[in-house]
């Protein structure tokens, strides 16, 4: 079973053929098809790693975009009378593995 771990937004992930991972936003319309830095390859015993990316990127397919759930951001001072509440969602693409 092949596994790649890919580069997007900052952040990477291990994935595989056919999996379905959130990812941070990507300027891509839901249908579309993409290829994602990849870092590292491996199939079974062998492994490519990246000098710094491989040359055979990992296609995904976008499936839609969201948010998540909210997060709530509290500051707070005692005595003071200071309290600020602010809120977050944070953007994603959800996409599914298709070739690796």
């Amino acid at each position: 079973m092949k596994t790649a771990v890919i580069k997007t937004g900052g952040k990477q992930y291990v994935v595989s053929d056919g999996q379905t991972v959130r990812i941070e936003k990507l300027l891509a319309k839901p249908g579309d098809t993409v290829k994602l830095d990849t870092l590292l390859v491996a199939d079974g015993d062998s492994v490519t790693i990246g000098q710094p990316t491989v040359s055979s990127a990992v296609t995904a397919k976008v499936i839609s975009h969201g948010a998540d759930e909210k997060v709530s951001v509290v500051k707070f001072k005692s005595k003071v009378r200071y309290r600020r509440n602010r809120g977050h969602r944070q953007q994603f693409t959800a996409v599914t593995i298709e070739k690796i």
